[in-house]
């Protein structure tokens, strides 16, 4: 028999998961969050750069900071350097464990109740309320809701035994903090040798630290590996120990995000940029959706499916073209080869067409399509040509 009752639990202390249980908490809700690592932000492979949007949004004090970024290296497949500068900070790299835990401490002071080293084993639907039942340091329990959030990250487990679909597509990340020098900015490598499908970075942490990771559809351990190396053999870190985490990157949603008493932000949803695997931001726009739906459903004590599906039109309203286009550039850039995007590169330096496009109103840090749009408008070059072809087609444009 369950032995504590809510309104709502909360599975994943992540950003999203978090940022929820704060909005519901605040509105006066029971909640619970359960968290099968013995503490937020534990562990997290993830690089950590949000826009100063994002972090204006998530409340995030300055100590979060560890570094801002108002420059970027982009590097083609024969190391040729497009660099861009602007006035102002557009970035940060925050750290991520304090994140984590800064969002769960004020769901906390809000009442809301965390059970850490807590892995919820099973969920049990039921007519008038939820059930979970979850291993809490060891020991089996039972636990009631009026509704479930699923934030834990892309696992298909959950969203298959509660028939919401599945998200097929995906690309793995990976990352090592490394020993570094003379890394003054971000910095982006493009090529199929060195990240099939993604592309890898080296970000710097602080003084001597980075981080060195990348995104690509196999292999994904090795590549980084040999990207490391390469670093290495360049005199760019100094060390080639460091652990390396991996993590899923989905490309996709789940068809459905939303059942009876049920709702699925964050990685889980797949409200992640198709463009750079970054989670974070998407993630806290899906939480204030699937906050405000749910705060409404509970005081109306209707948390049918058929209410809660406004939660899946809003955040389509919002996301929906970004991923979808998204989507669609990852999908012709994984097919161009390396002579192709060197071509691009001499394309995007000719007549400064770069920075004319970063001083451009369709530049963002967050919102990547229009910007994505106006570089395949903006250029004759054969690349960019065979890539706005199959955009647009594919796209609906």
């Amino acid at each position: 028999m369950p032995s504590q009752i809510y309104d709502v639990i909360i599975i994943g202390a992540g950003p999203a998961g978090s940022y929820v249980a704060y909005e519901l908490a605040s509105s006066g809700h029971k909640v619970a969050v359960f968290e099968q690592k013995s503490a937020p932000g534990l562990d997290v492979c993830c690089t950590g750069i949000i826009s100063t949007e994002c972090f204006q949004s998530l409340g995030l004090g300055t100590e979060t900071i560890l570094t801002k970024i108002s420059s970027a290296g982009f590097f083609s497949p024969s190391g040729r350097c497009l660099r861009l500068e602007t006035e102002k900070n557009q970035a940060y790299v925050v750290n991520r464990f304090l994140l984590d835990k800064t969002i769960a401490s004020k769901a906390e002071s809000q009442g809301a109740q965390y059970f850490f080293s807590a892995a919820v084993t099973d969920i049990i639907p039921g007519k008038t309320n939820m059930q979970i039942e979850a291993l809490c340091s060891g020991t089996r329990e039972g636990f009631s809701t009026r509704a479930i959030v699923l934030a834990n990250g892309y696992s298909p487990n959950f969203p298959h035994k509660l028939r919401l679909g599945k998200i097929r597509s995906f690309l793995v990340g990976a990352q090592s903090e490394v020993e570094a020098k003379n890394v003054d900015g971000f910095e982006v490598y493009f090529s199929q040798r060195i990240a099939p499908g993604g592309f890898a970075w080296l970000v710097p942490t602080s003084t001597h630290k980075a981080y060195a990771g990348l995104l690509a559809t196999s292999q994904t351990k090795v590549h980084l590996q040999k990207f490391i190396k390469s670093l290495f053999d360049q005199g760019r870190i100094k060390s080639l120990e460091g652990e390396i985490t991996q993590k899923l990157i989905p490309l996709g949603t789940l068809p459905r995000s939303y059942g009876d008493r049920l709702l699925v932000v964050g990685d889980a949803a797949g409200h992640v940029k198709p463009t750079t695997g970054g989670g974070i931001y998407f993630g806290h726009i899906g939480a204030k959706l699937a906050a405000k739906v749910l705060d409404e459903a509970l005081r109306r004590d209707d948390l049918t499916a058929a209410q809660l599906s406004r939660y899946q039109k809003l955040w389509k309203e919002k996301l929906g073209r970004e991923l979808s286009r998204g989507r669609w550039a990852r999908w012709a850039y994984a097919k161009l080869t390396d002579r192709q995007i060197e071509g691009i590169f001499t394309a995007l330096t000719c007549n400064g067409m770069a920075q004319s496009l970063l001083k451009s109103n369709d530049f963002s840090f967050d919102w990547h399509s229009r910007l994505i749009l106006s570089i395949l408008k903006h250029s004759s070059a054969y690349p960019l040509l065979k890539i706005r072809h199959v955009f647009l087609r594919e796209a609906g444009l």
